[in-house]
């Protein structure tokens, strides 16, 4: 079974961290081992590979620092342009040296697909280039420059407010440059990446963009309370306008957190985020709407993922759960990949 997921931090783990992710995992975490926070990362290029990873979206990501400021970022929106280009440029020399393959278009797509479904792991790695949070994107118009450089989807706001909209732990809607910029993405074709933004944000943002939308790493609020979590309301409107869902193995998006994190974590397994994708099929009637969007090693390595998830690999335990649950085969298909690849063909189909 192949897998497609929708957000991976790769570039930025790498420049952050100074990891190289040729590496084996036992090899990383050896190299990291003693140090704060880290020692416990799930996701390497030979991981991806192990796993039948066919397709990842790979984000660049910087954050502008604006009042109230609560994580680390840039003090401008040029740093951020720089700190992205440079997370694009790691893509760029994988690329060039044939680990990955940046796909755009649809023909690419499903040749890509076909593939990797021909014969695993005989093909590059696809790669298709995101943007977390717009801030390096300096002005709307050049997103056009963006698009020509490979990317093909961008979220407009991280934690707090962008240039462009107010995020999670912010209040306010679009800025006047964000409707500007969804003017913009949608002239260039680029998808709206809905996770992060804030209630009023996200109902604005889908009042004014008409390509095509997803929220790529966002779970279920009905399931795990909390503004970064989506509502049903807003579940059933992204549905509306044909849109998809990526979940995410965080394990306190997952479940209520409650308690010390390593007695909370032992209480939350795979079955955790199966409950999430059944709860988007049994609203959308199908399973035609969710996929994988892990955001594995997205701030968090395998101590804050579910207690049978030590690897990226262990993905595939969501397979085996949604057969127990009476997902036939070509349902679980569609959730591990399929979904996803269709989404995207559409997407640059347009």
């Amino acid at each position: 079974m192949l897998i497609i997921d929708t957000h991976l931090d790769m570039a930025y783990n790498a420049i952050m961290f100074n990891r190289n992710l040729d590496l084996e995992i036992a090899e990383i975490r050896a190299m990291e081992a003693g140090l704060e926070g880290r020692g416990d990362n799930t996701v390497s290029l030979p991981e991806l590979r192990r796993a039948n990873a066919a397709v990842v979206v790979g984000t660049v990501f910087d954050r502008t620092l604006r009042p109230p400021d609560i994580e680390k970022g840039s003090t401008c929106q040029e740093i951020s342009y720089a700190k992205a280009q440079g997370q694009l440029a790691y893509y760029r020399v994988l690329a060039e040296q044939g680990k990955v393959r940046f796909l755009g278009d649809t023909p690419s797509l499903r040749a890509h697909i076909a593939a990797w479904e021909r014969e695993p792991n005989a093909q590059p790695i696809g790669l298709i280039p995101a943007i977390e949070g717009a801030d390096s994107i300096v002005w709307p118009e050049q997103v056009h420059a963006w698009k020509q450089q490979g990317l093909r989807m961008a979220s407009l706001a991280h934690y707090g407010v962008s240039a462009y909209a107010h995020g999670n732990a912010s209040e306010g809607g679009l800025t006047p440059a964000g409707v500007t910029l969804l003017r913009e993405m949608d002239a260039a074709g680029i998808i709206l990446d809905l996770s992060h933004l804030n209630d009023q944000s996200f109902f604005e943002a889908l009042d004014r963009f008409a390509g095509p939308v997803l929220a790529s790493h966002s779970n279920c609020r009905a399931l795990a309370p909390g503004e970064r979590q989506l509502s049903d309301d807003q579940i059933r409107t992204l549905l509306a306008h044909g849109g998809m869902m990526g979940i995410v193995t965080a394990i306190w998006m997952l479940k209520p957190l409650s308690g010390e994190r390593d007695s909370f974590r032992a209480s939350v397994t795979m079955e955790a985020v199966a409950d999430h994708v059944d709860h988007v099929c049994q609203m959308a009637g199908n399973a035609e709407h969710v996929g994988i969007g892990s955001d594995l090693d997205g701030g968090f390595g395998n101590r804050g993922c579910p207690i049978d998830l030590d690897t990226f690999a262990d993905l595939h335990r969501l397979a085996d759960i949604l057969r127990r649950r009476g997902y036939d085969e070509e349902q679980v298909k569609d959730v591990m990949y399929g979904n996803w690849a269709r989404f995207f063909a559409q997407a640059w189909s347009r």
